[in-house]
This record gives C-alpha cells, structure tokens and sequence, in this order.
C-alpha cells in the first residue's frame, strides 16, 4: 500500500550536514514519524528532492546507502519500499542457533547446509579457550543456515575429540542442534558462556558463504562454553550480516527491563519545537 506524504513540510539541510546525509535522515525520520511498516512505499526519488530540497544525485547517493544498511529495498520500475525487519539475536541465551533467533512474527525457519566436518589441530587460541593442548586434536564443524535461498548465518564449532569421541553427521547436515546432541550423548551443557562481539569487514571464507556484497560488513561473536563444573567443550565463532540482525543481550534471564523489539531511535522530541 502506498504512503501518503501531502502534509510532510520541505526540510532544508543543516549548513553543516552533506546533501545526501539529510536525504538518509530523512527517509528515517519519515519511516519512524509515519509508522510505516515492512513493504510500506516511500516517496520516488523525484519526490525525496523536492522534500529535502537537494539534487535527485544527492537522493540517489542516499538510497544507494539505505540499502546497503538494509533500512530499504528497491525494485527497478517499481519503487522503493520499507525494508523487512531485522532477525532478533539474543546471543547469551542457553541452547542452539535456533533458540536464540526470533523474526517480527516470532516463528522463523531456518534451512541448514553441512560445508565442513573435519578432525584437525586447533589453532593457540583455540587450545587456550578449550584449555587443552595445542596438539590435541579437535572436531570442526561449519554450518550455513539459510532463510529461504539467502544465507543468515554461518557458524563454525570446535569441540575437543577427547571429550566427544563421535559426532551425528545426519543430525548436523539437517540443522539438528549441536549443543542438543552434546548434552543427550554425551552430558555437556552449556551453564556458562563467554562471548566477544566485534563489527568488522567480512574473510574471503565469510564472504563466499554469505554471498556477501563488496562493501558489506558482518557481526562476528566468538565465544566458549563451559559445563557447570567449568569444564570448556565447545569454542565457537557465528557470522551474521550486520545489517540483517538486531543482537540484544540480557544478563538475566527472568527480567527484560528493555525490550528487544523496541529497536527504534533512542531520542526525546522537544515539546517547544526547537532541537
């Protein structure tokens, strides 16, 4: 269905701010005041100049970097539209992949592809988090899970061969959770967790897997996880397309003060008009 944008006044650009930032700001700020939703159109490139009162070179600049941050999604011919919602990440909760993924709707199913299964010897950083000898050797298993045909995730996990002796190629190949077989073959589960998240430009191996744009960026956590007595058994890493995701992170499990859905703008609005 199409916005309607009659009464949306021409904003004029800060002095300080370059063309096409007022034109992205813009585009958020009609989004958010209008409360328009996934697939909601926005106004055509012709009506974004006329509203922020710069070039249609500029507005073209500022949709190229819209959709790039995944705030949009253009179809040639037809116009431009809102973007669908991020995936809702909630790294530090307990169990699988899947246990920590939600869509706007709630339900969201996932398709899973085995690259690797592999015994190897893990690197230094590896053997420290695992707290086993360099030399020892581990399982590595990478996954890629898919919504529809575009890649979501990719994980890699390394688990050492002398605490889990054997693995369920099947129950991996067909998206089976690792954390669930590890704790039902073989005791070990995940009571304490660390993780490290960083944002940064995507491997080759990342890239490929993602089937990643030049100029895309990715959230990478690593992580280790420990059974109640503190033994680690699992070192892992999951890459996510940055602009894809919403990552929120509680440390409680039975209080949620901020919800993770409320993902817009932090921000007050004068009640005198001024900024």
């Amino acid at each position: 269905m199409a916005a309607s944008h009659p009464s949306t006044p021409q904003r004029s650009a800060p002095a300080r701010t370059l063309r096409y930032q007022h034109v992205y700001d813009l585009v958020i700020e009609l989004i958010e005041e209008q409360g328009l939703r996934e697939g909601a159109r926005l106004p055509s490139t012709a009506e974004l100049a006329e509203l922020a009162g710069v070039s249609v070179i500029s507005v073209r600049r500022a949709l190229d970097e819209l959709d790039r941050d995944g705030k949009i999604v253009r179809h040639q011919g037809v116009g431009t539209f809102v973007a669908p919602q991020r995936i809702l990440s909630t790294p530090s909760a307990r169990g699988g992949l899947l246990e920590t993924l939600t869509s706007a709707d709630r339900g969201l199913e996932l398709t899973t592809e085995l690259i690797g299964l592999i015994v190897g010897i893990p690197s230094a950083k590896h053997a420290a988090a695992l707290r086993i000898d360099e030399g020892a050797p581990v399982w590595e298993i990478s996954r890629v899970r898919r919504l529809g045909s575009t890649p979501k995730v990719l994980e890699r996990a390394v688990v050492p061969l002398s605490l889990v002796p054997s693995l369920d190629e099947k129950h991996l190949a067909t998206g089976g959770s690792l954390y669930g077989f590890l704790a039902e073959k073989h005791g070990f589960v995940d009571e304490y967790v660390e993780q490290a998240i960083e944002v940064d430009r995507p491997t080759s191996w990342e890239r490929e897997h993602l089937e990643l744009g030049p100029r895309a960026d990715v959230v990478r956590i690593r992580g280790v996880s420990a059974d109640a007595a503190g033994v680690p058994f699992d070192s892992f890493q999951q890459t996510y397309p940055a602009h894809d995701f919403v990552f929120y992170i509680s440390g409680s499990s039975d209080r949620r003060l901020v919800e993770p859905t409320h993902n817009g703008p932090w921000s007050v609005q004068s009640l005198g008009g001024g900024s």
